[in-house]
């Protein structure tokens, strides 16, 4: 893909949304001098891992930032600088969303499908990946991973096993889903640190 010659985020969005969610659209009004890349993630791991390790191989972002199961898929992103947010380590036994039968997307995908469904297939493959999900860190990941936590999210609670892996962990006033608040008195000044360096 052509360079903008701005520095490029990719964002990876929650479990059930999309690149068209409303973060994105925050990010671009809030970083103005970024470049904002978003795609939609298939719903099966075995799909989006390799999927999103292509997409950030083609794209070259400067920068990755996911929230909740994109924050799961963020870290696994070895190579690359990376914010971690509320992420969902812990999908397939801990996640209250990760439930059999058919479910409706929050938001419009490319591909305009409105509904996915979780089977227990489905689950076991985010098991199998969960196992695997920290093989691979390298000293630059330790050194470039952040992971920000939510003191009042009450889905996911992954603080400490981040803190096993990586130095980089803080946590910021706010719950699980990010607003506009958080975006901007956390998450953006945090992307405008690492982009200085």
């Amino acid at each position: 893909m052509e360079s903008s010659g701005r520095p490029r985020i990719v964002y990876f969005h929650g479990f059930g949304s999309s690149g068209a969610s409303g973060t994105v659209d925050s990010l671009r009004r809030l970083l103005p001098e970024c470049e904002i890349l978003a795609p939609d993630i298939p719903v099966d791991p075995a799909e989006a891992l390799p999927f999103l390790k292509q997409y950030c191989q083609e794209n070259a972002p400067d920068l990755i930032i996911g929230t909740s199961m994109g924050g799961m898929y963020a870290q696994q992103m070895f190579g690359f600088r990376k914010i971690c947010v509320n992420p969902a380590f812990n999908m397939s036994h801990a996640s209250k969303v990760l439930r059999t039968g058919t479910h409706k997307f929050f938001n419009r995908r490319k591909d305009n499908q409105k509904e996915f469904a979780v089977t227990k297939e489905l689950i076991q493959h985010y098991n199998m990946m969960e196992r695997q999900q920290f093989k691979g860190i390298t000293d630059f990941d330790r050194e470039n991973t952040y992971g920000l936590f939510g003191i009042h999210d009450t889905q996911v609670n992954t603080y400490d096993l981040f803190r096993k892996y990586y130095p980089n962990a803080r946590r910021f006033d706010g719950e699980h889903r990010l607003n506009e608040s958080v975006l901007t008195k956390v998450v953006v000044p945090l992307v405008r640190e690492i982009l200085s360096h």
